[in-house]
């Protein structure tokens, strides 16, 4: 395990002598901040160009809301894309794209996703992909990175820690396990700031980034997952409240095994689920 100094985003540099173009995917406005803000930073520092394509709006289904927030629903969506430009403009990235995908609802929209994804990647002229990781933080995060699995043929691809429970305690920026080489960044006193002020930026989920820490990032290129299963034994973070009779809005309800369930029968079909002998 490497750890991160002002050149520790050197691992994924496999292009020394031509611009870096990075698209990250973000499951939903706020995870570019949570689980690459400062990796992206440095990369556009070292004259990378870096894109955000955000598969979601970031917002529930109208349906699960309260009654009085679905009044207005189209304001909740405008202003969580408001704030992730004024955190795009903090970090120096650009957005290739905002989807109409409610969170919670990208495994109903695959296909979409993926042609968004390949249109994306064609039009930002992309050499590198980086995505959230596998980890049970959210069923968007998952599915995004199944996604970006599809195109391990097509460019090299990092996941980067978002969350997870693994073990039974909240873990932010911190792998399961040490598969495929992780690379930690550890921020200084000045990255630091940037990112509490690019999280600050989306004040609309001040209550859901509480137990997000700031001081170091971590990414490795993406190993080969099953998605067929969850990330991990045990609650995952998305399932720590389901135990709460009442169906509140900020609450996943939805079962690990028709999540896991979707993915794994959509990565049989694209083969993803095919691992180089080496891998195990």
């Amino acid at each position: 395990m490497a750890a991160g100094g002002g050149d520790a985003l050197g691992g994924p540099n496999i292009t020394p002598r031509r611009v870096r173009r990075i698209l990250i995917l973000a499951p939903h406005p706020d995870d570019e901040v949570v689980a690459c803000g400062i990796a992206a930073r440095r990369a556009r520092a070292e004259g990378a160009e870096i894109f955000v394509l955000f598969l979601t709006t970031g917002v529930p289904p109208r349906e699960l809301l309260w009654r009085w927030q679905r009044q207005r629903y189209e304001a909740r969506i405008m202003r969580r894309r408001d704030e992730a430009l004024a955190a795009a403009a903090m970090l120096g990235v650009q957005p290739a794209g905002f989807l109409d995908t409610p969170s919670r609802r990208l495994l109903a929209h695959i296909e979409k996703a993926v042609a968004a994804i390949d249109r994306a990647l064609t039009e930002t002229r992309a050499t590198e992909l980086w995505v959230t990781a596998f980890e049970g933080a959210h069923q968007d995060h998952d599915a995004a990175n199944a996604f970006a699995a599809s195109f391990r043929d097509r460019l090299p691809i990092w996941e980067f820690a978002a969350y997870n429970l693994a073990g039974g305690r909240v873990r932010s920026n911190r792998f399961l396990d040490a598969r495929g080489g992780v690379v930690e960044l550890r921020l200084d006193r000045e990255e630091v700031s940037l990112k509490r002020r690019a999280s600050a930026a989306y004040g609309s989920e001040r209550g859901n980034l509480g137990h997000i820490r700031v001081f170091e990032e971590a990414y490795r290129p993406l190993p080969h997952h099953d998605y067929a299963a969850p990330p991990h034994a045990g609650t995952l973070f998305r399932e720590r409240f389901q135990w709460v009779p009442l169906r509140h809005p900020r609450i996943d309800f939805t079962p690990s095994a028709e999540v896991y369930g979707a993915l794994g029968r959509w990565s049989a079909a694209q083969r993803l689920d095919i691992a180089p002998a080496a891998e195990g």
